[in-house]
């Protein structure tokens, strides 16, 4: 019943819907460069702080996957929204995905594991098999609490609009040239930033714990996901809503869920415990 096996090997059928949406964003960053200016690629920074770190790193993987803090159901769905824009699938199965990685890591039951290679782990697995797109048994056993909220699922249902509603804004606001910026290079932006923690964190950087993976803190990963790069950390206690551990790792989603606590937006909040971790491999300077 549970087709998540092999995933590198199962992928005779191509995900063409994916790949197309895929090919097309890159080939669309070419017209982009005609359109460059100071004020576009503000909007493209901004936009990627508010759709990676609100959203994504927020969003789907610290509150929906890992569930490291608990927040009021508009928070929680609007984060969801900002996380969809990212075009990373819908909300329920990038948390699949996710805690299939964290139960699977570094087998041939992960979805993107790099003992396949870089690019495989970095943006191969999406293209074949069944790495996102699983049968009913599979979410139910993964992301049962997402399916039985009507309002995730109805996020799930139109997840595309949020991003369209956003390119009609831009467009009105400033024509094709914002479009490009604001929607196109944004996502390819925030797409490789996004893979970048499952390809360059498992092959290079730092391992402060001895997990049962390849993960590592890497510096610039970090430095483009707003925290998330800190992945050994991570993966040491994945439940836990602080990744960067020393004053030196910054941790900008760490730093808004503070901030969410502060406006009582955020409670029950999960974090890191030395004793409750692996072995340490080396003291941080």
């Amino acid at each position: 019943m549970e087709n998540i096996k092999k995933f590198a090997r199962v992928g005779e059928r191509i995900n063409w819907r994916d790949l197309m949406i895929i090919t097309s964003f890159h080939i669309l960053l070419i017209p982009a460069i005609f359109y460059f200016s100071w004020t576009n690629l503000a909007i493209m920074l901004i936009g990627n702080w508010v759709v990676g770190s609100l959203g994504v790193g927020l969003g789907y993987h610290r509150l929906l996957t890992h569930r490291s803090f608990k927040a009021p159901k508009w928070l929680e769905y609007t984060l969801t929204v900002l996380a969809t824009m990212s075009l990373q699938n819908e909300p329920y199965k990038w948390v699949a995905t996710h805690r299939m990685h964290h139960q699977h890591c570094e087998t041939d039951k992960d979805p993107h594991s790099t003992r396949d290679g870089f690019w495989w782990a970095h943006m191969l697995w999406i293209f074949k098999g069944t790495a996102q797109d699983h049968d009913e048994a599979v979410f139910k056993k993964y992301v049962p609490d997402l399916l039985k909220d009507k309002g995730q699922v109805l996020i799930s249902r139109y997840f595309y609009v949020p991003i369209i509603v956003s390119a009609v804004l831009l467009f009105v606001i400033g024509g094709w040239g914002l479009v490009l910026w604001g929607v196109v290079a944004r996502t390819v932006f925030g797409w490789h930033s996004t893979w970048f923690v499952n390809s360059l964190a498992h092959m290079f950087g730092k391992r402060r714990f001895e997990t049962n993976d390849d993960s590592t803190n890497n510096w610039f990963v970090a430095l483009l996901t707003f925290g998330e790069g800190w992945h050994n950390n991570h993966h040491a206690q994945p439940t836990s809503a602080r990744h960067g551990l020393k004053w030196y790792e910054f941790d900008m989603n760490w730093i808004a869920i503070r901030i969410f606590e502060k406006l009582g937006w955020a409670e029950k909040i999960r974090i890191f415990k030395s004793e409750e971790t692996t072995v340490e491999l080396k003291q941080a300077a």
